[in-house]
């Protein structure tokens, strides 16, 4: 966690006198490139620091600070920003780096602080991190199903304070023991005048008599050990921001790398801090709408998805229509998340919501019930499955599955699971044929921590199992770095899918990832073992290797354990028993379990309310005098994440992007990110820079904001 080089807000430099003394050591190291990795303050110092070069120079050549000669060496200046603030207040960017951290820490305590509300019957107020952003109070709010929250972009409405106090009791009424609201530190009313966590716990006080308590986390959200996304994303941002510099000339203007979805982009410095100085300025202003556009579409799609889950109540009106949702394959944390969002955003919609439990063999014995909005209340922040979830598939079961959707009246099925789920709906789709009952849409949610669904860059759960996976690989580390000349085998889940492997890897600092994708033979492994050779001769004495469980039949994790122990003979110790230097030490069903991280329950929700939007649609365009018939490919679909937005994709198209024998997709975006793994277990290889991000406009960008949710 934190800066190993060290950080700080440099009063110098703010002033021209800094500002040479800078450039000169700059000149004097023949420095001509700079990556500046910070917040808006240190990008917008960075600019004027580049915008003033030349005449940096000709002062110091001027005074005799540097030679005509190295100023000529030093005639221009690159730079290239990384955003590193736990605020994700910098416009441009999806996700900033250290961002994921923090929420991570915040839902620690908040998980903490919601087992201790509930046994007392309490209310909480947590304060957050953010002066003149509510990111992290928006996600927390979203990833724990916080009753209320405060955000500096959307200030409530006038008489705030009833609509609060209504919220509060009604949630208490369906049977809730305890009510989290969650507060930006810069949160205002719509006059400008603040909202503070103090203010709302009188009034709850005063107003309902609650039990209610204050928590202001603080500088405990700065700490910590970075999540295996920060350190993937500043992995892949540093990558990128290198590959900037190096094609920099002087008329390039600075620019910042940034991910926008699961893509990174390069975008101008300027005008990057320039929009992010409008969003303060149409705050201080009272523009709020303005504002809440300027922060991007993101920002607005996560803010309506939460109102929709907070604040709008079931229409007393109903659709007429039947939604049944379930879970397929094996369990992913997110899962639960996403069948809450699911069913209340179904509600919303005024439609009847089912339950099925066990999966698609559930559907055919009837284990079906009708699931009631407060049923879902606590279970964004459950692991597991609170459905149940099994990996039968439906071939068998067709009549049964026919006659039950039939006598519960289901017009529509939520799917959410992983390869199971995918290849079932793709049999209920040739089902069709001989059976009219299973002419309905469905829509797929890809939820599995292998992340082996074709489609989607990411399924609901594999964030949880990379940081499950990480933080084992730290502990086995530290252990490792105690007793020295130590080399552990770390086996990772994910079927033939090497995304666990190698992702872990690049968190973990591994020194190398066995996966099925990319092939290795007995000279590869001769390589790997002859490299921690050499590297036991360094001051890092300890290595980590990962193998995906089914990347190769023969060279099993026994036998790379075996080669490892007898090539190492003498360089470093191996031993087979309790205290074994060179161990093996399967992650493996730990990665389905434990709490989800923000991330998977943030994704888990969003996936749901989107999937609802889509099948209510669909249910519309496929009615015919009151019946509903579906039988056209693009009435089943899976929702995926591919590179920049969430898409529904037909699953017959996505057929043939799919390698069935290994249930893997054929092309996998990650495996780019392989050989930044090699680099930095300091292999000496070359890098495909192919694949560039090119310099877009930020202006641009905005303009084209998702339609409504």
């Amino acid at each position: 966690g934190g800066t190993v080089i060290g950080s700080a807000r440099c009063q110098d430099f703010r002033t021209r006198e800094g500002r040479l003394k800078a450039a000169r050591n700059l000149v004097k190291r023949g420095i001509t490139n700079l990556c500046v990795i910070g917040g808006d303050g240190s990008l917008t110092g960075a600019d004027t620091f580049r915008a003033e070069w030349s005449s940096l120079l000709a002062e110091l050549v001027k005074v005799g600070g540097i030679t005509a000669e190295e100023a000529k060496k030093s005639s221009y200046l690159n730079i290239v920003g990384m955003v590193g603030s736990i605020d994700n207040d910098f416009c441009g960017t999806d996700m900033t780096i250290g961002t994921d951290s923090a929420l991570h820490r915040i839902m620690e305590i908040v998980d903490a602080i919601t087992t201790t509300a509930q046994s007392h019957q309490r209310t909480f107020v947590l304060e957050v991190m953010g002066r003149h952003c509510g990111y992290l109070a928006l996600i927390t709010a979203l990833a724990c199903g916080a009753d209320w929250v405060f955000i500096p972009e959307s200030p409530p409405e006038d008489d705030w304070e009833d609509h609060l106090c209504r919220r509060l009791t009604e949630t208490r009424l369906g049977g809730s023991r305890l009510n989290i609201i969650i507060v930006a530190e810069g949160a205002i009313d719509k006059h400008g005048k603040a909202i503070t966590s103090d203010d709302i716990k009188t009034l709850v006080v005063k107003r309902l008599g609650y039990d209610t308590r204050v928590t202001i986390l603080g500088h405990v959200q700065r700490g910590g050990t970075p999540s295996a996304f920060d350190r993937i994303l500043g992995s892949r941002m540093g990558v990128e921001a290198v590959m900037a510099l190096l094609e920099g000339t002087p008329d390039t203007p600075a620019c910042v790398v940034s991910l926008s979805g699961n893509q990174a982009v390069r975008l101008p410095l300027m005008e990057c801090v320039q929009v992010t100085k409008d969003v303060t300025m149409a705050m201080n202003e009272g523009r709020f709408d303005e504002a809440l556009k300027l922060r991007g579409r993101n920002f607005q799609n996560n803010w309506n998805v939460y109102k929709m889950l907070a604040h709008i109540r079931p229409p007393s009106t109903k659709s007429g229509h039947t939604l049944a949702v379930l879970n397929v394959g094996a369990p992913a944390a997110g899962m639960n998340a996403a069948v809450r969002s699911t069913v209340r955003i179904g509600l919303i919609h005024g439609h009847r919501m089912l339950a099925v439990h066990d999966g698609f063999e559930g559907l055919a014995y009837g284990k079906v019930e009708e699931i009631s909005w407060e049923r879902v209340g606590s279970w964004t922040g459950l692991g597991g499955s609170k459905l149940g979830t099994k990996r039968t598939l439906p071939k068998k079961y067709f009549e049964e599955i026919g006659a039950n959707i039939s006598n519960f009246g289901i017009h529509g099925l939520i799917i959410i699971g992983g390869f199971e789920a995918f290849t079932g709906s793709l049999e209920l789709m040739e089902g069709r044929t001989k059976y009219e009952e299973l002419c309905i849409p469905l829509c797929i949610i890809p939820a599995t921590v292998s992340n082996n669904v074709p489609g989607s860059d990411f399924s609901i759960g594999a964030d949880t199992a990379l940081n499950t996976i990480t933080t084992t690989c730290d502990r086995i580390k530290q252990s490792a770095a105690g007793t020295k000349r130590r080399v552990f085998i770390i086996e990772t889940m994910g079927g033939f899918c090497g995304y666990l492997a190698t992702m872990a890897g690049l968190a973990g600092g591994a020194d190398a990832a066995y996966i099925y994708e990319d092939h290795f033979n007995i000279h590869d492994l001769q390589v790997n073992v002859e490299h921690l050779t050499e590297k036991m001769k360094t001051t890092v004495k300890r290595g980590l290797i990962l193998r995906n469980e089914r990347c190769n039949e023969n060279y099993t994790t026994d036998f790379i354990y075996n080669l490892y122990s007898e090539e190492g003979k003498g360089i470093f110790d191996c031993r087979k028993n309790g205290s074994t230097p060179a161990s093996i030490h399967p992650a493996a069903f730990p990665a389905q379990g434990g709490t989800p991280t923000p991330f998977d329950r943030n994704f888990g929700t969003k996936m749901g309310a989107k999937a609802v939007a889509w099948i209510t649609g669909k249910i519309k365009e496929c009615s015919r005098h009151g019946r509903i018939f579906a039988n056209t490919d693009d009435s089943a679909c899976l929702l995926g994440m591919r590179k920049r937005s969430l898409v529904f994709q037909p699953i017959t198209e996505l057929k043939e992007q799919t390698d069935f024998e290994h249930r893997i997709p054929k092309e996998q975006w990650w495996l780019k990110l392989r050989p930044i793994l090699k680099i930095l277990a300091k292999y000496n290889i070359e890098l495909d820079t192919s694949e560039k991000a090119h310099l877009e406009h930020i202006t641009h960008k905005r303009i084209s904001l998702e339609s409504n949710i």
